[in-house]
């Protein structure tokens, strides 16, 4: 009674000192989560599909984490802007990332976003190579501040904000002949390993390697963006891993954080030196490196690669799969690893889907820029009963739909 009575006297002033992201957010009043579930006011527990669109990809309130939170807390949270003052658990963070990465992804500079970290590699492509043209592709998400969204294409997003960056131009996914648009006028190439906005669209092997040597040829950097699909997420640590392709800047952010907010922009140090002077502090950030959340990354880390997660996923994906694929309901199905899109016959019952599930304990959610698909995005912990009682749910809402 309690509880309820305190949930009662503070939401409502959350709701109108809060800003909103839309005029009809899903509203739902969430109060604690644990491993593949989150609990609403009422004690409802819901399957959650998405884990904060890929956040929470070693599932909720997870008791190494939290240890690991409470005692850097004990110890101090922030002391100075990323770089001035040596942090132990910040080395320790970075030295157990890059042991997970190919040799020439070596140096990590620390941000608070995935945004951030594309906004820092843009910069980079332009102070390493002298240009200032970026090439991206059709479909692209990046980002929500003026470079990021500069770099992302979905129109509808960006026109309110216009004029963006200049010189930014985009082709298309494994279209071999746009390689052409790739010149020594370019400074970076920025592509999603497996985009996540566009509908888990998936280059061919032969595709990014050729945009590899495109790159290499001309002298521009190529940038991959992992937020969404990195961590595990496609059955690789990295997604790239599958493609025989090694980016010169890596984006990683979401879940790298276990649950706290964190971004990282990782290179060479031959790149990275470009940041340190003409101008000196050429990139800065307040919070990037806050030891705290470098606790929760580090022990998120130790905890994926000592449970062997990453191995699992593959498999876990393929159920996901086997179990919705052939519903008469469905027209496609893209996936890699537990990174999944699903498309309707009828695009117009797609939100019908979503808030159907919702209803019945399963939360899933759209793409932004695909309305006729919803997205599937697990932990990577969800255990085969889960998917299989979650995807029971998700058919009989197939069966309802109109």
């Amino acid at each position: 009674m309690i509880e309820g009575f305190f949930y009662a006297l503070i939401l409502p002033s959350m709701k109108s000192h809060t800003a909103n992201t839309s005029e009809h957010p899903i509203g739902l009043k969430i109060t604690k989560a644990k491993g593949v579930f989150v609990f609403d006011e009422r004690g409802k527990a819901y399957y959650d599909l998405i884990a904060g669109v890929g956040v929470n990809n070693l599932g909720h309130h997870l008791q190494e984490i939290n240890e690991a939170v409470s005692a850097q807390m004990k110890l101090h949270s922030h002391v100075m802007v990323y770089g001035e003052y040596e942090q132990n658990v910040l080395i320790r963070f970075s030295q157990k990332l890059t042991s997970l990465l190919p040799p020439s992804l070596h140096k990590i500079y620390p941000v608070n976003s995935g945004t951030e970290a594309n906004e820092a590699a843009i910069k980079l492509c332009r102070k390493a190579t002298g240009r200032t043209q970026i090439i991206s592709f059709k479909g692209a998400y990046h980002g929500n501040t003026l470079g990021s969204m500069s770099i992302s294409w979905n129109e509808t997003k960006k026109a309110p904000f216009r004029p963006l960056l200049p010189d930014v131009y985009f082709i298309e996914l494994n279209n071999f002949e746009n390689l052409n648009e790739i010149t020594h006028k370019t400074a970076g190439v920025f592509l999603e390993t497996i985009q996540g906005d566009a509908g888990v669209r998936i280059p061919e092997k032969t595709y990014l390697q050729k945009l590899k040597q495109r790159c290499e040829e001309v002298g521009a950097l190529l940038v991959l963006d992992e937020i969404q699909c990195g961590y595990g997420r496609t059955g690789h640590f990295s997604a790239f891993e599958s493609f025989g392709v090694v980016p010169d800047m890596l984006t990683l952010g979401k879940a790298l954080g276990a649950g706290l907010p964190i971004g990282a922009l990782v290179a060479s140090q031959h790149l990275l030196k470009h940041f340190e002077s003409k101008p000196a502090l050429g990139h800065i950030t307040t919070f990037g490196g806050n030891p705290v959340v470098a606790a929760a990354a580090l022990a998120g880390l130790q905890y994926l690669t000592k449970n062997n997660i990453v191995s699992k996923v593959e498999e876990k994906g393929q159920l996901f799969q086997n179990l919705l694929s052939s519903h008469q309901a469905v027209k496609g199905f893209r996936r890699k690893g537990l990174m999944l899109a699903i498309d309707l016959k009828n695009p117009d019952v797609v939100t019908q889907c979503i808030e159907k599930c919702r209803a019945e304990g399963v939360l899933l959610f759209w793409f932004l820029s695909l309305p006729s698909s919803f997205r599937i995005s697990p932990p990577l912990t969800i255990t085969d009963d889960e998917i299989q009682r979650s995807c029971n749910i998700i058919l009989s809402v197939f069966d309802q739909l109109d």
